[in-house]
């Protein structure tokens, strides 16, 4: 990553605003972009820079935005979410304004964003659908599908009050940037900027804005069906309570029911006979569930690895309670107690002559599960101890 500056030095003095575009190839229609943005700096009467982030362009984009005066930092590392992190990175001002360089976005109409910011926000995010999209500016499976889909699905599982999640135009302080933790480099970095906000408790507000065609002669960057998984795979991955402990826990608790109905042997319910297979069933169900919220804890301690302010009641069990002693002694327990009746009925067979022991087998299916979920607790405590051994080295103060 290099960047281009007139005069620039480390000693710079910070502005107000910084405006931010991510550029690649967009010859066309920057000129516009930059020019809006420093009369809209005019208008309002404050200190401004125009940072364009250039991805790889190979047309005259960095010659224009040079020529216009605006900075341009280059991004080696393709991608949209990287061209705007090094952009917001480099940028001076205390307020951030992001926004596309396809003249897509009104950067004329940079005041609600600066006023939410100026009355307490950490984070600005644009609604296009409450401010208006003009014909031909948003495909329709984008419009009436994608966005309300993955907004909604966005919005129910962390809990963000935003409606339009992939909206482009968004606004946020500088100081606040660094809590975020971002790290996407592509398209999915939007969905990442509100969720990682969330999650560091700022404050976060919508504001209404426009959405016209874009001025490109060129299909655009984004490819709906590819960006939409990237969008779908980060809301998930990123929310371990609904990929992990809802299912893992649901599984779980239906699986110890029915283990605990049948362990001493079969039962008749309404009817019906309930036997082996059953438990058999049971068995499977507790030890999927148990695996399922494992790996949750490990995703919590995880995310808390990468984004310190996440906040996690079960992160900060387990890097501040969880001991390797405790698990493994809760692990060696589990596995005496069921290798323990494992040896209880193997002596009760061989004290029989080998006769058949079919009253038993339930008790060994129990028996069995125990040992399992015993081995796994142990080794799973070694995991999550490197973890979080892992993440106070890293997060301690350097003396």
């Amino acid at each position: 990553m290099t960047e281009s500056r007139v005069g620039a030095d480390d000693l710079a003095p910070r502005v107000r605003i910084s405006a931010v575009m991510p550029c690649l190839n967009e010859a066309r229609t920057l000129e516009q972009c930059i020019r809006k943005a420093q009369h809209c700096f005019a208008c309002l009467g404050v200190t401004g820079e125009v940072v364009v982030a250039d991805n790889g362009s190979t047309d005259e984009s960095v010659g224009i935005a040079t020529r216009l005066g605006a900075r341009v930092v280059h991004q080696s590392l393709p991608g949209y979410g990287a061209a705007l992190m090094l952009g917001i990175e480099s940028a001076r001002g205390d307020y951030v304004v992001l926004a596309d360089a396809d003249d897509s976005y009104d950067w004329l109409g940079m005041k609600p964003f600066i006023d939410a910011l100026d009355d307490g926000a950490d984070l600005v995010v644009g609604n296009r659908f409450r401010g208006g999209i003009g014909p031909g500016a948003m495909p329709p499976l984008h419009r009436y599908l994608g966005n309300p889909v993955l907004s909604w699905i966005a919005r129910a599982i962390h809990h963000a009050p935003i409606s339009d999640f992939h909206c482009g135009m968004r606004a946020l302080k500088r100081s606040s940037y660094e809590s975020m933790g971002l790290a996407t480099p592509g398209m999915e970095f939007a969905t990442e900027m509100i969720v990682n906000a969330v999650h560091a408790g700022l404050a976060i507000v919508e504001v209404p804005t426009t959405l016209v065609k874009d001025g490109r002669d060129r299909a655009p960057h984004l490819r709906s069906f590819r960006d939409g998984w990237r969008h779908l795979r980060f809301i998930l991955t990123y929310a371990p309570d609904v990929l992990y402990f809802a299912p893992g826990g649901t599984l779980f608790l239906l699986g110890a029911a029915l283990v605990a109905l049948l362990a001493s042997g079969p039962v008749q319910f309404a009817g019906h006979y309930i036997g082996i297979h059953y438990l058999a069933l049971g068995c499977l169900l507790a030890l999927v569930g148990f695996n399922i919220m494992n790996f949750g804890v490990l995703a919590k301690v995880i995310g808390r690895r990468f984004a310190p302010a996440r906040r996690s009641r079960v992160a900060r069990w387990a890097t501040g309670r969880f001991s390797l002693e405790g698990g493994l002694i809760g692990g060696v327990l589990l596995t005496l107690l069921g290798l323990g009746v494992d040896v209880h009925l193997l002596y009760t067979w061989l004290r029989s002559s080998g006769e058949p022991m079919e009253s038993t087998v339930h008790l060994g299916f129990v028996a069995t599960l125990v040992t399992v979920l015993g081995i796994n607790l142990i080794c799973g405590s070694f995991l999550l101890a490197v973890l979080v051994s892992e993440i106070g080295t890293r997060h301690r103060p350097q003396r």
